[in-house]
């Protein structure tokens, strides 16, 4: 009898992670989610820290899911759409490293997986520019102070996309 799958992690940073995070919170087979900091030089960094730029963290949305229910494909199709891929350190208005588009694998198959559909992406035509998303090992993950964990969802709102 094979064993049986355990819950894994994927962490992606696409931009301001209030949204993202509502968006991978409503995929079926989503167990959890949690807002951080991860890729930068210093140790527990906060919000007003990250957000000078200068620690060099970015905001992410660390997932974890069943991969009986969801797979990490379909996590990274979410990732795709939660924003804008070819735009270098920017989300619509938020300008800064810790807002660019990255994915952090944490096993060799998800980084496999994640350099495969990046570039079936650049060669889809779905975006006009190249997609500017990185794609390195996963570091330490710093969850975010409390009141930005499921921030949107506390105050009644649905997204903050910006496009």
């Amino acid at each position: 009898m094979a064993p049986e799958k355990r819950d894994e992690r994927a962490t992606f940073g696409a931009g301001c992670f209030w949204g993202v995070e509502e968006t991978f919170r409503r995929v079926p087979g989503v167990v959890d989610t949690a807002v951080g900091y991860m890729g930068g030089r210093t140790s527990n960094p906060t919000y007003g820290e990250v957000c000078t730029g200068r620690t060099g963290h970015t905001e992410v949305v660390q997932v974890t899911y069943d991969p009986r229910k969801v797979s990490y494909r379909t996590l990274l199709d979410e990732f795709w759409n939660a924003h804008d891929p070819t735009t270098p350190n920017r989300q619509g208005p938020d300008i800064g490293v810790q807002y660019r588009s990255v994915i952090f694998y944490h096993t060799p198959e998800q980084e496999a997986e994640a350099r495969v559909s990046k570039e079936e992406m650049n060669r889809s035509g779905r975006f006009r520019r190249p997609i500017a998303t990185a794609i390195e090992p996963a570091g330490t993950f710093w969850r975010a102070e409390e009141y930005h964990q499921q921030y949107l969802a506390k105050r009644g709102g649905g997204h903050c996309r910006v496009g």
